[in-house]
């Protein structure tokens, strides 16, 4: 994971294109040549998406943003809240981790959370996150969320799944198979 995008002077020119065409943006001379373009691009479009539907990751600094369709398919906040309300006990491991918004408020109500993401590249960015965010009880694991269930061995007292629903071609899903 390049955590270049962090720099202070590209985290401000983030944060000043908040809401702007990305289109019109695209078209500009990238202004740090260390970072690639694209990037900084794919920042602004997330954090604007992230302004309305993640305040906490939005009013945090330093968090990074995955894809814009992972922010497209987590939870809102407010979802996560009402979901974190129905909960109670010890532990928690969610298989389908995802961008960590859930598991962000579950760890509000449950002692040990487990985030279980398949994707190497989101799971360092969850975890980065989290650290942004000061939260201790959460444990990331990049991999096969059901070879991590097994290796850990352990009892739960819950076991959480919410899948992505788009495949590879990024076109929705319906059955569980899929």
């Amino acid at each position: 994971m390049d955590f270049t995008i962090l720099q202070p002077e590209i985290q401000e020119f983030i944060n000043k294109q908040i809401g702007n065409s990305i289109s019109k943006l695209a078209l500009q001379k990238n202004p740090f040549p260390n970072v690639e373009w694209i990037k900084v691009l794919n920042q602004i479009e997330a954090k604007t998406k992230a302004k309305e539907k993640l305040p906490t990751w939005f009013n945090t600094k330093n968090i990074i943003y995955p894809s814009k369709i992972s922010v497209e398919q987590t939870s809102s906040e407010k979802t996560a809240l009402y979901k974190s309300s129905i909960i109670s006990g010890e532990s928690l491991i969610d298989l389908t981790g995802g961008f960590g918004v859930d598991d962000y408020f579950f760890a509000t109500k449950i002692k040990s959370v487990a985030h279980c993401e398949i994707n190497p590249e989101l799971s360092v960015i969850v975890k980065h996150n989290f650290e942004q965010l000061n939260v201790k009880n959460i444990e990331c694991y990049a991999g096969d969320s059901l070879e991590t269930l097994k290796n850990l061995n352990r009892k739960w007292d819950w076991i959480y799944i919410d899948p992505s629903r788009r495949n590879d071609a990024k076109g929705k899903v319906f059955m569980l198979k899929d």
